[in-house]
């Protein structure tokens, strides 16, 4: 298929004419804004682009977008997606979701977009809580959550988003945060870009119901020493002095101190997005507090097949073989009987 001719715009007119409404703080306004920045950057017609949510307070987010949209139901987003590009592959079609909304009643159709490469570009804001209905336990709330849910703690393993993703094989797999704005912009423009179905996790304060659970690793003073930036083809080091790596023993990742005697840079795991294997990308996805920085940026980065392109080329062969076809025909095939 010919690629679509570049179209100018500008950040306002992917704006729509809805107020926003979420609370005032919340990182959802910050997410928001950089995808209409990056919308300009990609060079599409807002008419070729579609938005489509489930429930919660992320999903209001079509609204919000100049652009086509479709509000769903509680986790199937994915479902609709699905079958917009299918019948459009041109289109560029997002699913915005949160933790709650993918991973508990959605959950079974986000593993089956990320397996079959369907080429929409998944944004899953997490705040590690149900934020529209008031703070109740989500699928990736932690150990000991004091919730309304769960008043005398979670006793619940929560999911790992990222893990998750990789485990279905995603080609595309990435983690920012809502004030990261820079980050957030590049991480997101390199899904829109991705050919194949695009994971992205953002961590997202929510300071109403679960204010300050990302406290641990975003604040500058002790940003540096808590988070590790990853850049595809460089040694995995962090730190406020870049004095601090990650290396392998055996299997085994460890923090080393680059001061140390013995220890050398050349021995320090480099990130590889494009591996084939998703297996370095599934253990840097296990990393975090307290032992380890928080990885941030792109994971994973590899090419395969898309689902619609199958779909579309099976279409083809079968009207080039036996034509076009008619409805008519179809519904009269087979086993047909008639009542009187």
């Amino acid at each position: 298929m010919a690629a679509a001719t570049p179209v100018t715009t500008n950040r306002k007119e992917w704006v729509s004419d809805q107020d926003v409404r979420w609370c005032p703080g919340c990182g959802d306004y910050s997410i928001l804004a950089n995808v209409q920045k990056v919308m300009p950057e990609l060079g599409l017609a807002r008419e070729n682009v579609v938005f489509v949510s489930g429930i919660g307070c992320s999903s209001r987010f079509p609204y919000y977008m100049n652009t086509y949209g479709f509000h769903g139901i509680h986790g199937r987003a994915p479902a609709i997606a699905t079958g917009i590009k299918l019948t459009d592959p041109e289109l560029s079609v997002w699913v915005v979701t949160g933790d709650g909304d993918a991973l508990s009643i959605g959950g079974n159709h986000i593993i089956h977009t990320l397996r079959r490469n369907i080429g929409l570009k998944v944004v899953m804001f997490n705040n590690r809580i149900y934020g529209l209905t008031k703070g109740q336990l989500s699928p990736t709330s932690e150990r000991g959550k004091v919730t309304k849910s769960s008043p005398f703690g979670s006793v619940e393993q929560p999911f790992n988003p990222l893990a998750l993703a990789l485990g279905a094989e995603a080609t595309f797999v990435a983690r920012s945060v809502d004030i990261y704005t820079e980050h957030l912009k590049e991480v997101l423009a390199a899904a829109a870009r991705h050919p194949g179905a695009a994971f992205v996790e953002v961590y997202q304060n929510c300071n109403i119901f679960n204010d300050a659970a990302f406290e641990y690793m975003t604040p500058k003073p002790i940003r540096a020493d808590n988070q590790i930036l990853l850049q595809h083809g460089e040694p995995l080091i962090f730190g406020k002095n870049q004095d601090q790596g990650i290396r392998l023993r055996g299997f085994t990742p460890e923090v080393v101190d680059l001061n140390a005697t013995g220890v050398r840079r050349e021995d320090l795991l480099v990130h590889d997005a494009t591996a084939d294997s998703p297996a370095l990308a599934f253990l840097l996805s296990r990393l975090g507090p307290p032992e380890f920085p928080t990885p941030i940026g792109i994971f994973r980065a590899v090419e395969r097949p898309t689902y619609e392109s199958g779909v579309h080329e099976q279409i083809a062969a079968a009207k080039a073989k036996k034509g076009p076809g008619r409805l008519e025909t179809l519904l009269a095939a087979g086993d047909t009987w008639v009542v009187k």
